[in-house]
């Protein structure tokens, strides 16, 4: 035992003396390893179908955003704004506050754009929807194609003034051709048209209503009955001439026609 002791101390008596040798230059470091997808290919995501075609979850993707920002677009980029407003002033002309109510009138100026819309609606399916199930189109192709058509339609139904009107606002330089045109600057310029439009035709169909309540209150006036809302008489007047001149008839004539096709 006293042998094992002695010979561990000699071992590290002679270790602690050891002359130390060159120093071992330090190696360089490596760059860690990603990791990648068996194969070496990394990540892939196909958004496409076997046959090319866009699968079913991107088109439920796609549907369910234009459903959340359909509302804006038919406000800023259709007809049913110069409708809806068309209609409402009619209603205030007939001294009619809530008949018919609000929801009458949007469902009708909604199937009426339809209406109007209906060809624009038919070139955007045929060059950019249907290409795009397909697989024949890319979908940012497919967004050109489908923003054409209804950019046409609205450079048919702005006025130029409206246009030089949106462009000096944003300090730009005069489009050289119609197709020049940026939709940032398009579509404000078609809603002020729209507007305009919506207030003329608003003021023709005031008119003759105007007149019977002029009529109505000289009237009550001449006969001392101060005391008795002029409303309530020239109402029926204005109903009656309303329905004879087939009034609805003739507003949405004049609404269909006023618009034109790009």
């Amino acid at each position: 035992m006293l042998l094992i002791v002695a010979a561990i101390i000699l071992a590290t008596a002679s270790a602690g003396h050891a002359v130390p040798g060159d120093p071992v230059p330090p190696t360089d470091p490596t760059d860690p390893i990603s990791p990648i997808a068996p194969g070496g290919g990394g990540l892939n995501i196909d958004l496409n179908g076997p046959d090319g075609a866009p699968s079913s979850a991107v088109v439920t993707l796609i549907g369910i955003t234009l459903l959340s920002v359909a509302p804006a677009l038919l406000l800023m980029m259709t007809s049913f704004t110069k409708i809806f407003v068309v209609l409402a002033m009619t209603r205030n002309a007939l001294a009619l506050p809530s008949i018919p109510p609000n929801q009458v009138l949007a469902g009708l100026a909604l199937f009426l754009s339809l209406f109007i819309m209906a060809p624009v609606l038919t070139d955007i399916n045929n060059l950019a929807v249907t290409p795009y199930l397909d697989g024949s189109m890319s979908f940012t192709d497919a967004l050109a194609a489908a923003s054409e058509p209804l950019r046409q339609f609205m450079l048919a139904n702005t006025r130029e003034e409206d246009l030089a009107l949106m462009t000096r606002a944003a300090d730009l330089a005069n489009p050289q051709s119609p197709d020049d045109v940026a939709l940032p600057t398009l579509i404000p310029a078609f809603m002020i048209s729209e507007l305009r439009a919506a207030f003329i035709i608003g003021f023709v169909i005031f008119i003759p209503f105007l007149v019977i309540d002029i009529v109505v209150s000289s009237a009550l006036m001449s006969m001392g009955m101060m005391m008795l809302p002029p409303v309530m008489i020239s109402l029926p007047f204005k109903i009656l001439l309303f329905v004879l001149v087939d009034g609805w008839g003739l507003i949405i004539t004049s609404l269909i026609s006023s618009y034109r096709m790009g």
